[in-house]
């Protein structure tokens, strides 16, 4: 995994098939390239050199640990920042999945580095092509591995596991918008900035922002608080509505979604940019309501914050969706089944090569 447990992305995409896999008998092992102190820093401002130096001496042994498994699951990519032929020297024959719920790419394509563009920005294409298995989190990034080459993919939404999220009915007092994320993506919270105010002049309310203290809006009555997996869905629950803003950009287009999924896990309405991901989860006007101008934003959060009965119907809607759609039991198998035929033809192959070894 790219990161530890405060990594969304590997907690989610990864860690949380483990123990499924594991029961399934499959020999699972969790490996973290950066521990949870690196993402600590990039989360606080802080220096996060030493973590990063600390990580790539870890991987002195990776290639000793590799040898020991039929297969890899990565995230993204096994060695961040460097070329492609470094992480082919160390996979060598070994096949391996490639798992993406962002359009990592662009970070090495679009860098203002010259120097990490000539270097890296053909790097996932040619990891791409290699994997014997590419799992992406939505259609964007699917089309994308398409268009590079991926020879197998799988589209495997980012999902819940519904026993940590059991809806309970929204808090009295006053009417508060939530919003869950991390210090990075909170500053998307700034594009929907004057809908809000209008909100709040209008009748005032709380905007609860989970997992980037310290964050402010100004003209908006905010409580930032931190995040943590064990208090997330609880947080969650003190909302009437969730949101997620989102820019029109091609790093948006590619993320999947993910906060809408909790919000209406928790059986709360949600207000969302009509961009990527959000466009297949959200039935407009049944689970969730897309947002496309600045007034829609407006229209829809006022709707439900005046129509208590909407916003319980709508809820209840959403839940019955993630059921269906987007949650632990439904991906789980989907995913166990793609592995272990890979798993199959992998032992095949090698059986292959080894009665053809012997009858030469």
């Amino acid at each position: 995994m790219r990161y530890g447990a405060l990594g969304a992305s590997s907690r989610l995409r990864l860690a949380q098939y483990a123990p499924y896999l594991s029961q399934a008998g499959l020999n699972v092992r969790l490996r973290p390239f950066l521990q949870d102190d690196y993402l600590g820093a990039l989360y606080s401002g802080r220096q996060r050199t030493g973590a990063a130096i600390a990580a790539y001496q870890r991987a002195i042994t990776l290639r000793d640990e590799i040898k020991q498994h039929d297969l890899l699951w990565i995230e993204k990519e096994l060695l961040p920042w460097l070329p492609f032929w470094l992480e082919r020297g160390i996979l060598r024959d070994t096949p391996y999945i490639l798992d993406f719920d962002d359009a990592w790419a662009l970070r090495y394509a679009e860098s203002n580095s010259p120097l990490v563009r000539m270097l890296l920005r053909n790097k996932f294409g040619k990891l791409l092509r290699g994997a014997a298995l590419t799992i992406v989190a939505n259609d964007t990034l699917y089309h994308w591995a398409l268009a590079e080459g991926a020879r197998n993919i799988l589209l495997l939404p980012t999902v819940i596991d519904l026993a940590r999220y059991e809806p309970v009915p929204p808090p009295q007092g006053p009417f508060t918008i939530g919003w869950i994320g991390t210090p990075l993506t909170a500053t998307y919270l700034h594009a929907i900035a004057e809908p809000l105010r209008i909100l709040n002049q209008e009748q005032s309310f709380k905007l609860l922002v989970i997992g980037a203290p310290g964050f402010t809006l100004p003209g908006v009555d905010v409580e930032s608080v931190a995040w943590t997996e064990d208090t997330e869905a609880a947080l969650i629950s003190l909302c009437h509505v969730g949101i997620m803003p989102l820019p029109d950009t091609e790093w948006a287009n590619g993320k999947s979604g993910y906060k809408l999924i909790q919000y209406m896990a928790m059986a709360r309405p949600a207000v969302a940019s009509p961009i990527g991901a959000n466009n297949r989860i959200v039935v407009h006007g049944e689970t969730e309501f897309l947002a496309h101008t600045a007034q829609d934003w407006v229209t829809h959060l006022r709707t439900l914050r005046d129509n208590a009965g909407l916003a319980a119907e709508t809820g209840r809607a959403a839940r019955r969706y993630v059921e269906q759609n987007y949650s632990l039991g439904v991906t789980a198998p989907v995913l166990l089944d793609t592995i272990t035929e890979l798993l199959g033809n992998i032992a095949a192959r090698k059986a292959g090569k080894h009665v053809a070894g012997q009858a030469r």
